[in-house]
């Protein structure tokens, strides 16, 4: 006599499921910004010019890498991101002037399971606190979602950087958890934030954006009406932001 087998949880189906397209180098275009495949002799000067705006080294304190002390170092350093498939950075173009004042990248990219994480975020204090920083953010976001169909978006940081997790939340990710001792950089130990963005929360996060990028969300001296927390906030309990 055959033995039935015992019954196991197992996650929700996902039907039809394919692998999604890899990112690829696109230009993607907003109101205030513009992102584009960084390019060494594009971007080299104005990004160097851009980052020395900054009073102090701060900014580089949780990256990787920097602070660079002359451009031809930063220049090589340009180079090697341009490179690279994965990450695959973008530079930011403030459409106002032209020039390229920050740089972030789509990594750790998983197609066959529509994951991938925006990283290496390196915003020159003209971007800090801005509208182009947020709709930079959005711009990518909106093309993982929209154009290449993923299922989950994530940002990671080390667990000590205040800024950083403030900013993933403002943006609405949520905050899963910290893994301990994950990795070793600049001679020190990082616990690693993590924070995601599912495709089911899209549409209320999405039309959070399109309505605190709205012109009419700021006054004449470009301060915001109301804040993006705030806006996500009402329009998930409304259930406008539902496709």
């Amino acid at each position: 006599m055959k033995v039935q087998s015992p019954t196991y949880p197992i996650g929700s189906p996902v039907p039809n499921w394919q692998s999604r397209p890899s990112p690829a180098s696109v230009v993607l275009t907003g109101s205030h910004c513009r992102l584009e495949p960084l390019n060494p002799e594009r971007h080299t000067d104005e990004l160097f010019t851009a980052y020395s705006q900054a009073p102090d080294d701060g900014d580089w304190t949780y990256l990787s890498v920097g602070p660079f002390r002359d451009v031809q170092a930063f220049r090589t350093h340009v180079e090697q991101m341009s490179q690279s498939t994965d990450p695959l950075h973008f530079a930011v173009i403030d459409l106002r002037t032209g020039l390229a004042v920050g740089t972030l990248a789509l990594m750790r990219q998983q197609p066959q399971h529509g994951v991938v994480e925006v990283g290496c975020v390196t915003f020159s204090p003209v971007l800090q606190r801005s509208r182009i920083s947020t709709e930079a953010q959005f711009l990518l976001m909106s093309h993982v979602f929209d154009q290449l169909g993923y299922r989950r978006y994530e940002w990671k940081c080390d667990s000590l950087n205040q800024r950083s997790r403030n900013a993933a939340e403002r943006l609405g990710f949520q905050y899963e958890g910290t893994f301990r001792q994950a990795i070793v950089y600049k001679g020190r130990n990082r616990d690693t934030a993590w924070f995601s963005i599912l495709d089911k929360e899209w549409a209320v996060v999405k039309a959070a954006f399109e309505q605190w990028l709205d012109p009419r969300n700021f006054d004449p001296e470009g301060r915001q009406v109301r804040r993006l927390q705030d806006i996500r906030e009402r329009i998930a309990i409304s259930g406008s932001g539902q496709q």
